[in-house]
């Protein structure tokens, strides 16, 4: 097979890239990436000399870099995304122009082409937000809140136009929290850790009792694998760690692990439109595909905090491109 895989150099794409290489010796993938903040292509050291793997720097919204590399593609995975809430409140626009527009460029793109697969990776947040009980299902209807997760429903509805117009083969997958290796550290764990290692407090959103369910990244990037192979056509499927916890339970997780205690937490005025609390059903996923996450929250926590104490390099190299930009 030959796979595409759009916003490759990013988080939880760098990870599936290295998953796909290593299970599938035969595959050729192709990373799109436009290395934009959040990319990263030393993400992808590890792999850069393997024969079956190539990098192009350029942005899902052009349409002849995409169009060009799908005449003989197999596959496509789309990560690309603009995924910060934070920033989509402050510019919403960057949003709209790569998570809808540059999710439209592909899909006309693959229906040129015939792509064999389309998988569009969304979110949880598209659901909008739980109270104290239930949960997010496939059949739960959309209702983001924030122009992030609005710009992904978008997206999604769009993938599913183009099943139900022109029967393009594709799936969609709906994540919960990720964590892990070589996230961004604008994201809650790494930037609480790196805080946290300059010596400065952490800053908790209005009470800290906000509910998220977390998925540890190489299982996510399995459920994918899973679902890019075997999934049903036209379908979406939920892929989520039966892992509750409130960012203040987090926040005291990472501050045990590094010694710290609670004289560490700043409390700051709640972020605008802040969901209360995610949670996924992955019910469908497991039923039909066989998928469940291989580890507990406690030993992928623990994984991932250790993983950044021991490569502070990394997120050293980060904030300096950062301050540069």
């Amino acid at each position: 097979m030959k796979l595409v895989v759009t916003g490759g150099a990013g988080f939880i794409g760098s990870c599936f890239i290295r998953h796909i290489l290593s299970k599938y010796p035969d595959y050729s993938v192709i990373n799109l990436d436009a290395l934009t903040y959040a990319g990263n292509i030393q993400n992808l050291d590890d792999v850069k000399d393997n024969p079956n793997y190539s990098f192009v720097h350029g942005n899902i919204c052009d349409k002849k870099l995409v169009s060009k590399l799908f005449e003989d593609a197999d596959a496509v995975v789309n990560f690309a995304a603009e995924s910060h809430v934070d920033r989509s409140i402050s510019g919403p626009e960057i949003f709209v122009q790569t998570n809808v527009q540059g999710t439209l460029n592909l899909l006309q793109a693959a229906k040129e082409f015939k792509l064999k697969r389309y998988l569009q990776v969304s979110t949880d947040e598209v659901y909008g937000s739980l109270q104290k009980d239930g949960y997010f299902y496939e059949t739960t209807p959309l209702a983001p809140n924030s122009p992030y997760s609005a710009s992904k429903a978008g997206a999604d509805l769009l993938v599913r136009a183009y099943f139900e117009t022109y029967k393009l083969p594709v799936v969609i997958t709906r994540c919960s929290n990720n964590y892990g290796p070589y996230q961004y550290p604008e994201k809650l764990i790494p930037f609480f850790i790196s805080q946290l290692l300059k010596g400065k407090k952490v800053p908790v959103y209005g009470d800290g009792l906000n509910v998220r369910d977390w998925l540890y990244v190489y299982d996510h990037c399995k459920a994918i694998d899973l679902v890019l192979h075997k999934g049903r056509e036209g379908e979406v499927y939920n892929i989520g760690g039966h892992n509750e916890k409130t960012n203040l339970e987090i926040t005291r997780i990472i501050l045990s692990a590094m010694g710290k205690d609670e004289s560490s937490i700043s409390f700051v005025e709640d972020r605008l439109g802040h969901d209360r609390r995610y949670a996924i059903d992955n019910t469908k996923i497991h039923t039909q595909l066989g998928w469940s996450p291989s580890l507990t929250f406690e030993e992928g926590i623990k994984l991932t905090i250790d993983w950044y104490l021991n490569n502070q390099n990394w997120i050293k190299q980060i904030e300096e491109k950062k301050g540069s930009v």
